[in-house]
């Protein structure tokens, strides 16, 4: 079920490829700082210049549409990278990152990846992955909203989310730091109000159980026969 995996949540050892054990000297170049919930980290037309590594905590990545409304692309955890256009000629941002919680960075300028790039096959094909399952998942999501209504896709999220974040429990499956209803929203092109419904109706029927903090997936089987 890995290979599902959504882009922005695949859990990637960037921790390890920059342990400072192996990178020794060039480990001071890196710029580790602290964001507080609610802080941007960066925002829509600011220059592209760094690559930012989330060491601790969660960050949003969205943008806005005409309308004003946001839009959530991804969420992202420890572990995992953002602003990783800028290694492929993007000048300015078109999305923003905010922290969702206390979080932990290591920034990189374009030219000190490049030079860690050099020494390190495994970077070059840590940002091929990135970059390739960006593009499918891309796909995926437009397939979905042309294919699926709203009550499938909101499932499939939650099936993908259990399948790239979740602990198997006996026969549950546990996801901890479950987001918002809006954040659900947001992520699937639907509304606060059609989410609460879905996964109220999925709770009363013994599918999964949540609350703030996470999400208990009863049955995954059929939780995923409920995508139509």
């Amino acid at each position: 079920m890995k290979d599902q995996a959504l882009w922005y949540l695949e859990n990637v050892d960037v921790n390890g490829i920059f342990c400072p054990k192996k990178l020794g000297e060039q480990d001071e170049k890196m710029n580790h700082k602290s964001f507080k919930k609610g802080d941007y980290i960066y925002l829509p037309e600011q220059n592209s210049d760094k690559i930012f590594f989330l060491t601790s905590g969660r960050v949003k990545i969205g943008s806005y549409g005409d309308n004003g409304k946001e839009i959530t692309k991804a969420i992202l955890e420890a572990g995992q990278v953002f602003g990783e256009l800028a290694m492929i000629g993007q000048e300015t941002r078109k999305d923003f990152a905010y922290a969702m919680e206390t979080c932990q960075v290591c920034i990189l300028s374009k030219e000190e990846m490049k030079a860690l790039m050099k020494d390190h096959s495994g970077l070059s094909l840590f940002f091929m992955k990135i970059m390739g399952s960006r593009v499918l998942e891309m796909e995926n999501r437009l397939e979905s909203l042309v294919f699926k209504d709203s009550r499938s896709r909101i499932v499939e999220y939650l099936v993908n989310l259990v399948n790239t974040r979740g602990q198997r429990v006996g026969y549950e499956w546990v996801v901890r730091k479950f987001i918002t209803h809006q954040e659900i929203a947001n992520l699937t092109a639907t509304s606060r109000q059609t989410v609460t419904t879905v996964l109220n109706e999925l709770r009363t029927n013994e599918l999964l159980t949540f609350n703030r903090k996470r999400l208990l997936v009863r049955d995954l089987d059929k939780l995923q026969g409920e995508i139509a």
